[in-house]
Parts: C-alpha cells; sequence; structure tokens
C-alpha cells in the first residue's frame, strides 16, 4: 500500500496572499495548522537555480505583469478590509529571497519555526519592513532568543542551501506554480479561497470556528488568479 504523505501548506513570506492564508488557517483551523507540513516557497537565486537543476528540477513560477500586480493591490485592500486588518505594503528593492526564508529552516532547528514566520509576517506585512535585509531577520533572531547571526546568514550555510534545494524540489514535484498552495493526497488547492476546500478534505476533527492558536503558525519541518499571488 502507497504511504499517504501529510498534507502540505507552501507559504511565501513574499507574498500578501500567503499572510492571509496564513491568519485564516490559524484563526479558522487550528487543528489542521498543527498537523500540516509548512514549506515556504520563494523565488530562487542563480546559485539555487543551478543547484536544484543539478538535483534534477526545476523552478516553474513566472513574475507577474504590471496590470496583474495592479490587480493584488486592489485585490488586497478588499481582502484585508474584509479582515478588519491594516496592513503596509513594502517596497522590495533587489530582494533575495534566501535570506528570509532560509532563515526559516534554520528557526525550524531550533523548534522556532512558527514563531519566526510569525514575526516575519508581522515585519513585512503589518510594518512594512524589509525582511531580505539581514538586518531585519537579525532583529527577528534576536526577539526570538535565537542566534541572530546564525539566521541573518542561513543563505550562507552551504548546508541550509541543501535543505532549501529540497524544499525547492518538493515544490516542483507538487507543481506548486503560485502561492498559498495546498496539497493532500492528489488534491490540490490554490489561493486563499480554496482553503476551505483543503480543510474539508483532510479527514481531522476539525471546526472552523475553534477559535486562534497562541502567536505564531504551527511549522513542521502564473497565470490566472484565484487568491493566489507571485
Amino acid at each position: 500500500m502507497a504511504v499517504r504523505r501529510t498534507p502540505r501548506f507552501y507559504f511565501s513570506l513574499r507574498s500578501p496572499y500567503s499572510w492571509l492564508a496564513y491568519r485564516d488557517l490559524l484563526e479558522r483551523y487550528p487543528t489542521l495548522a498543527n498537523e500540516l507540513d509548512w514549506v515556504p516557497f520563494w523565488e530562487p537565486d542563480e546559485l539555487s537555480r543551478r543547484l536544484l537543476a543539478e538535483a534534477g528540477g526545476e523552478f516553474v513560477y513566472t513574475a507577474m505583469s504590471r496590470a496583474k500586480h495592479l490587480y493584488v493591490l486592489s485585490d488586497m485592500r478588499r481582502l484585508a478590509a474584509d479582515r478588519e486588518l491594516e496592513f503596509s505594503w513594502p517596497v522590495d528593492r533587489e530582494p533575495c529571497w534566501e535570506i528570509p526564508h532560509l532563515a526559516y529552516l534554520v528557526a525550524c532547528r531550533h523548534g522556532a519555526g512558527p514563531e519566526y514566520v510569525a514575526h516575519a509576517y508581522r515585519a513585512r506585512w503589518q510594518e512594512g519592513r524589509n525582511i531580505c535585509d539581514r538586518a531585519t531577520v537579525a532583529r527577528i533572531g534576536d526577539a526570538l532568543g535565537l542566534d541572530a547571526d546564525e539566521l541573518a546568514s542561513a543563505s550562507d550555510d552551504p548546508e541550509v542551501r541543501r535543505e532549501g534545494v529540497e524544499a525547492l524540489l518538493a515544490i516542483y514535484r507538487d507543481g506548486v506554480f503560485g502561492v498559498p498552495f495546498f496539497v493532500h493526497g492528489f488534491e490540490k488547492f490554490w489561493g486563499v479561497d480554496r482553503l476551505p476546500a483543503f480543510a474539508a478534505s483532510v479527514p481531522l476533527p476539525v471546526r472552523a470556528d475553534a477559535g486562534p492558536l497562541p502567536v505564531g503558525a504551527p511549522g513542521r519541518t502564473d497565470e490566472g488568479h484565484a487568491g493566489g499571488c507571485g
């Protein structure tokens, strides 16, 4: 009999839709949130792309058009207002997305993946800070009581890079083309508005009104538009 893999949530610290899905998941489906594998999704730099290709994978995401970007700005205002959320739209100048996402993998090693995600999302989407700035990641490390330099320099560590390639391979193998993206068995769900359908597909005693978890997400370690973002 084939082994069924743990249901997975592909999230990106860059994506505003991932941020909303993260909040909805914790507030509406906390039991489910604790049972998922949380896999970071990011646009790899040249080194990660080379390592990914050497491992037999590729990154299939394509950057959004200007028209889609303008749509996302308007759409996020609506979705945030529906949730009574205020947010700050950050400005990304020559970002290196390995910096915050590989730092997440390091935080997971220390059992602080959930807290790192919470702090990183808050920094980016509520405080408008640049999470690709190593100083921002170091401050998150300090706030979590972790080695700030270890988190800030995660992208320089060959071992962490290799772990990151495993995440990129999972993205490739699951056919993830945008985020948030949920996978359960052979079923795939793209977009924040697909979260209820994903939750319904997982046989857990999950209640949509179960209330929020404590601070932090649980975590274990395009084309078209459906509430997904590139």
